[in-house]
C-alpha cells in the first residue's frame, strides 16, 4: 500500500524551475506538518520545507526566497515550487510528516538534478 508518493522531478539547468507533488494517505496527511526532505549524493538527508495544516510554513536557509512549500487538503497532496535552482538543489526529494520518527515509512523519492 503506498502512501507517499512523490512526483515532478527531473533534468533542469541552473536558474530554471519545477513543481514537485506528494500525494500521501489521508491517514498521514490530515492534521499533520508535512515536510519535505531531500538527500543529495553521499549525503544524509535534510529538511527542506515544512508546512502546518493552517499553512503555515518554514523553510531551510539555503532554499528561502527560492522555493514554495504548499498543500490541497482535498487532494491529500502536498506541493513544492522549485525556482532559480542552483546545483547544490540537486539530490532525490521525499515528502513525510514532520518531524519523522523512526517507524515512518518513506516513500520512493523524485530526483531532480540541476546542471550548471
Amino acid at each position: 500500500q503506498v502512501q507517499l508518493a512523490e512526483s515532478g522531478g527531473g533534468l533542469v539547468q541552473a536558474g530554471g524551475s519545477l513543481r514537485l507533488s506528494c500525494v500521501a494517505s489521508g491517514s498521514i496527511f490530515r492534521g499533520n506538518i508535512m515536510a519535505w526532505y531531500r538527500q543529495a549524493p553521499g549525503k544524509q538527508r535534510d529538511f527542506v520545507a515544512t508546512i502546518t495544516s493552517g499553512g503555515s510554513t518554514n523553510y531551510a536557509d539555503s532554499v528561502k526566497g527560492r522555493f514554495t512549500i504548499s498543500r490541497d487538503s482535498a487532494k491529500n497532496t502536498v506541493y513544492l515550487q522549485m525556482n532559480s535552482l542552483k546545483p547544490e538543489d540537486t539530490g532525490v526529494y521525499y515528502c513525510n510528516v514532520f518531524p519523522v520518527l523512526p517507524w515512518n515509512a518513506w516513500g520512493q523519492g523524485t530526483q531532480v538534478t540541476v546542471s550548471s
